[in-house]
């Protein structure tokens, strides 16, 4: 055990000299670090890549979209066409009705789940994309700012001018048609 605190004593000796001499070596070998933050969920949800991509994801979609509607209505009057003549069908016609609207509810059912997890999907792979561009376009503005570190995500508090979320966004337009494909 004595051992021990003499090992740390040395540690801690050690530590307060580094740092020590490191506070006292003055301002020539002192370096002023340039950084910088982003905020890039706002940089994602305001780049006109972003943009682009929800639109492609819309009209890739718009048919499947529209078909689900239709049936939805489709099967809304089914009901309310058995609602309104039960009393006047057949049983045989009132059975065939309620086995239509049965089936009706469940291919509508797995068509939307097909649909929900078809565009979840592929809002990921867009998603994906779009981190990829954008972690691309903030590395480009610090190189070229000249910024020694970059901090996005956990950071609590940065004053504006740290900010480089409106440069990122810049460059972004900028490169609009060669990241939209």
């Amino acid at each position: 055990m004595r051992e021990n605190e003499i090992v740390i004593n040395a540690v801690m000796k050690c530590l307060v000299i580094g740092c020590l001499f490191a506070l006292s070596a003055g301002p020539g070998l002192a370096r002023e670090y340039r950084i910088g933050t982003v905020n890039a969920v706002r940089v994602l949800q305001q780049s006109p890549q972003t943009e682009v991509a929800n639109k492609r994801i819309q009209e890739e979609f718009a048919e499947r979209e529209a078909k689900i509607i239709a049936d939805q209505q489709r099967l809304q009057s089914m009901e309310a066409r058995l609602e309104k003549d039960q009393a006047v069908l057949s049983p045989t016609e009132l059975q065939k009705l309620e086995r239509d609207i049965l089936s009706g509810r469940r291919d509508l059912k797995r068509d939307q789940d097909e649909y929900r997890e078809d565009l979840s999907i592929r809002r990921n792979e867009e998603l994906s994309r779009m981190q990829e561009i954008i972690v691309e376009a903030i590395q480009r503005v610090a190189r070229d700012g000249k910024y020694d570190l970059v901090l996005s995500d956990g950071v609590v508090y940065a004053g504006q001018e740290m900010d480089i979320s409106d440069q990122v966004l810049e460059l972004l337009k900028k490169n609009q048609g060669k990241a939209a494909r």
